[in-house]
């Protein structure tokens, strides 16, 4: 993971920011098509050396202040505002910050299978899928594994056919996972899968490197399974409280639509695939 991730994210959304964009005007001959460092200086109200500092990692430690100052500075959205705080060290505690855990309790997986006719399963901050519904498994079945939402995107070959706007799913999917970064940076599972879809994704290392930052917490999705064709559905995220970094992940299809009806054929075909063979009389 990057030594300096506070000064790699500042550098990444200013360079991800015209003077247009911030009521600014163009003087002189660019280099770069964002700001320069001293027009994020004068937006934040920071001395422009200091900024300096703080990009090249010399500086490491801003005050609350500045963080929000540069939040400002950057338009950064709720989601990135969060994680700029976190890599400054700034961020207040919450239940939702620290390691996380990869066991699923009994009463989880209990109000998962309560849901029968919606996909619903349990991830990690990591996007590893914990635990999941008939239906979910039955959803995810063209993937192989169904293990990793961010491997799945990337790295299955499935993966495009699977998602009809693979583009907005790809862009998504890497935001998610660079929110990971601010809450526990160094952790083994997140280096480990980083690596691998930088090394055997050109597609994931260069949504990587813009430094996107979202939560999952609500969104639309557009699949086509191979079994029931197109499925339209939205879906809630919610943080699991007595298990930090784990989300109750929940789709959802309009009643009465096409996709409800899909939905209920493809847990009657899983149903019928996952029954057993009965067997033979003797």
């Amino acid at each position: 993971m990057d030594d300096n991730r506070l000064g790699d994210f500042l550098r990444a959304r200013r360079a991800g920011l015209r003077p247009a964009d911030v009521g600014m005007a163009s003087h002189g001959t660019r280099r770069v098509a964002g700001l320069r460092r001293e027009e994020v200086s004068v937006l934040a109200g920071v001395n422009a050396d200091y900024y300096t500092r703080l990009e090249q990692g010399r500086e490491r430690h801003p005050s609350p202040q500045v963080v929000d100052a540069l939040g400002r500075a950057l338009r950064l959205d709720e989601d990135a505002r969060a994680h700029l705080y976190r890599l400054a060290g700034v961020a207040p505690a919450d239940r939702a910050s620290g390691r996380s855990t990869a066991q699923v309790g009994p009463a989880l997986r209990q109000l998962m299978d309560g849901y029968p006719n919606t996909p619903a399963f349990v991830m990690s901050r990591t996007l590893d899928i914990l635990a999941a519904n008939a239906l979910a498994d039955a959803l995810y079945a063209p993937f192989t594994p169904a293990d990793n939402l961010a491997r799945m995107t990337f790295l299955d070959p499935a993966r495009r056919h699977f998602h009809t706007d693979w583009d907005r799913a790809a862009q998504a999917t890497v935001a998610h996972l660079r929110e990971a970064t601010g809450f526990d940076p160094d952790a083994p599972r997140l280096r480990e899968l980083v690596h691998t879809l930088t090394e055997h994704s050109a597609d994931f290392a260069r949504l990587w490197s813009t430094h996107a930052v979202r939560g999952k917490t609500h969104d639309a999705k557009s699949f086509l399974h191979p079994d029931v064709g197109p499925l339209a559905l939205t879906y809630q995220a919610f943080d699991v409280r007595d298990a930090p970094g784990q989300q109750l992940v929940i789709y959802h299809a309009e009643p009465g639509s096409s996709s409800a009806q899909s939905l209920h054929l493809l847990g009657a075909i899983h149903a019928t695939r996952s029954r057993p063979e009965p067997r033979p009389h003797r």
